[in-house]
Parts: C-alpha cells; sequence; structure tokens
C-alpha cells in the first residue's frame, strides 16, 4: 500500500478472476462526415502498464470509461466504438463497456448503476486518474464492495504530484495561465504556502491586473473576482510574477503590443515578449517547475508565442517539470516537446484539486475497500 492505498500487488492472486478497471479513455475525436478517428491514443496507451501486468497473471479485464458530454444517454457521436477498435489492437482480449455517462447514474452516483456495473465482476482498480476528482459513480461506488486498488497510472500520478506538493525540490516555481482565474484561486492559495515564485499569465492576469487599479480595456476578466485577487497579492510578498508586456488586438481589430496597460476597446490574448523572457529566466532558475495553463490563445499562431516559449524552457530547463494535463498537456504536444518534460499529467483538473487539497473522492474510496482495513 502507498498513503493507505492498495496497489496492485494488494489484490493477491488475480488468475481467473474478472477485474473491472476504471480507465480514462476520454479521448480526443474527430469527425468526418460517418469517420470517426482519434486524434490522439495517448490515454490509451497510459493504462497499458496496469491492463497487461493483471492479463499477465491471468485476470479477466473489462475497462469503463466515460467520453465526452453525453446527456445522461446514449449518444452515437460519443460512442466507444473508436476506443473499442484501438484498444482491440493495443490490448487484444481486452472488454470495454460502452460509455459510462449514457447512463444518468455515472455522474449522479447511483447506488444501482454501481451495482450494475460490478455485477459479475470480482475485483475493482482504478486507473483513471483524470477523472478520479470526480464523485462518480464508477469512481467511489466499487470500492465500497470489492477488493481494490489503484492502478500503475493512478499510482505515478499520485506519487509524482504529492511529491511536488509534499516534498518540492528548491527554488521551486509554479506556472499557472489558461482563461477563469476563479478555476484556479484555491490552488493559488495552496501553492503561495510552498513555492518560491508563482508565475501568473494568460487571461487569468487580467483579473489580478484588475485588482492592482490597471486598465485592461476589453480583455477577459472576472470582476467577481477582483478583490480575492487583491487580497491574495497584498499576502503574496514578491512571490506572484505577473506580465510586463501583452499582445493582442486594439480597437480596430489589428495586431498590437502594449504594456500592462491597455486602451479601450483592446483585448489582450497573450503574455508580450519580454514577459515571456523573464518567465523563462524564472523557470530556468529553479530546481522543480509545475505548469498548468497556457499564457494565451496559443490555437491562433498570433498569439502561441508567449505558451511557446514557456513550453521550451520546461523543456530546457534542468528541473523535474510536471505539467499538469488539460492545455497544458495539448500545447506541449503541438510544439512536439512532450516527450522532454519529466511528467506530463493525464488529468488537469485533477491535477490541481491534488495539489490544492492532498487528496481526491477516487483515492479516499480506494482507502475505504475491503482490503485496505
Amino acid at each position: 500500500m502507498i498513503n493507505g492505498i492498495p496497489t496492485l500487488e494488494d489484490l493477491g492472486d488475480v488468475a481467473g478472476k474478472r477485474v473491472l478497471v476504471r480507465t480514462d479513455f476520454n479521448v480526443p475525436l474527430n469527425y468526418d462526415g460517418d469517420t470517426v478517428t482519434i486524434v490522439d491514443d495517448f490515454r490509451i496507451r497510459a493504462a497499458l502498464p496496469t491492463i497487461k501486468w493483471l492479463t499477465e497473471r491471468g485476470a479477466e479485464v473489462v475497462c469503463a470509461s466515460h467520453l465526452g458530454r453525453p446527456k445522461g444517454g446514449p449518444d452515437p457521436k460519443y460512442s466507444m466504438d473508436p476506443v473499442r477498435v484501438r484498444l482491440a489492437v493495443l490490448a487484444p482480449g481486452v472488454e470495454l463497456m460502452e460509455n459510462l455517462r449514457f447512463n444518468a447514474g455515472e455522474t449522479n452516483n447511483d447506488d444501482e448503476f454501481v451495482a450494475k456495473l460490478i455485477q459479475g465482476v470480482e475485483l475493482y482498480v482504478n486507473d483513471a486518474f483524470g477523472a478520479s476528482h470526480r464523485q462518480h459513480a464508477s469512481i467511489v461506488g466499487p470500492a465500497k464492495t470489492l477488493p481494490s486498488a489503484m492502478g500503475r497510472l493512478l499510482e505515478k500520478e499520485v506519487d509524482v504530484l504529492l511529491g511536488v506538493r509534499d516534498r518540492p525540490k528548491r527554488p521551486f516555481v509554479a506556472v499557472l495561465g489558461g482563461a477563469k482565474v476563479s478555476d484556479k484561486l484555491g490552488v493559488v492559495e495552496a501553492l503561495l504556502d510552498v513555492v518560491d515564485s508563482l508565475v501568473i499569465g494568460g487571461a487569468m492576469c487580467f483579473t489580478f491586473f484588475a485588482a492592482q487599479g490597471k486598465s485592461i480595456g476589453d480583455s477577459l476578466f472576472e470582476p467577481d473576482q477582483v478583490d480575492v485577487c487583491a487580497r491574495i497579492l497584498a499576502a503574496s510578498g514578491d512571490k506572484i510574477h505577473l506580465p510586463d508586456d501583452l499582445v493582442g488586438l486594439d480597437a480596430a481589430g489589428n495586431f498590437a503590443t502594449w504594456g500592462t496597460y491597455l486602451p479601450d476597446g483592446a483585448k489582450g490574448f497573450d503574455i508580450g515578449p519580454g514577459s515571456a523572457a523573464a518567465f523563462t529566466d524564472v523557470i530556468m532558475d529553479a530546481r522543480m517547475v509545475f505548469w498548468n495553463g497556457p499564457m494565451g490563445m496559443f490555437e491562433d499562431d498570433r498569439f502561441a508565442a508567449g505558451t511557446r516559449t514557456v513550453a521550451q524552457a520546461m523543456a530546457d530547463t534542468k528541473a523535474f517539470t510536471v505539467v499538469g494535463g488539460g492545455d497544458s498537456a495539448a500545447a506541449l504536444a503541438q510544439f512536439h516537446l512532450d516527450d522532454d518534460v519529466d511528467h506530463v499529467s493525464t488529468g488537469g483538473g485533477a491535477s490541481l484539486e491534488l495539489l490544492e487539497l492532498g487528496d481526491l473522492p477516487g483515492l479516499a474510496a480506494l482507502r475505504g475497500a475491503p482490503n485496505a482495513n
């Protein structure tokens, strides 16, 4: 066991036993008429160490996952068929249930749905880190009655992220971006207690600028979070690093560069070159770096430079580097740098919640499993 959580070895002899493995096969799909293809099978491949450990020891494995956001009922757009085809190539003989979210009981954490999931199943393994911050039936239900364990992927995520949280190498730097500051206020406050520097970019920086009384033009910000950001800035000392320059579109829709005061009608979409260089310096001086959230609208080449520069710094630094899933992982892949960092998490929201709280509902459920007590 690790931190009171059973591992695969704690399941005992699995030969001949039917094992439900909760995976996170929520892969990106491309739709071209009636043809659906998987854009990136990283999440399927990430589950293979757990699946192979079980099958090599004679277990009968059935995987279960959600895909997309169906509205509590069957939707052909989110069928698991493309995933099933790919899984059959990577792990022949392994079953895959239909999309868990085709049943409203999954997101409602319904006991009857849990009973349906575990019918005929003798063991349960959670390897879906990216969904383990959800109180969903397949995440917290099976471990109430079945001997359970965390899979290899979940085990690695917990080890790395709790290491970042509880045993950081110093200087420890966190880089946060993305659109909404409200999604990350909890982790901002939690990280301020442990980091040496906190770098903030992306659209969330504009709420902090508003808290400083700076003009932000028509840039995206959250007015109801301005007071909270002001309080955080006042309490942070010199730990927080905000951009010194910005790029975006002026009122006429033309590409423009500014300092930290934007004219009326202007919209900021990326950090500027000076800020990207300054953020790089902070990253290069660190011994551990955690990054979650792009520095701008990197999907648009005009506003990709800030995120690209930070991604390159993550690849180049000698620090231990962790990327917290989501758009940050997508940016690394876009710039072909995902193999140049130490750990790319499979869960954006889950990684942030684990850093903030030190625990997740999925982990707590495993600690309560019959074989954990």
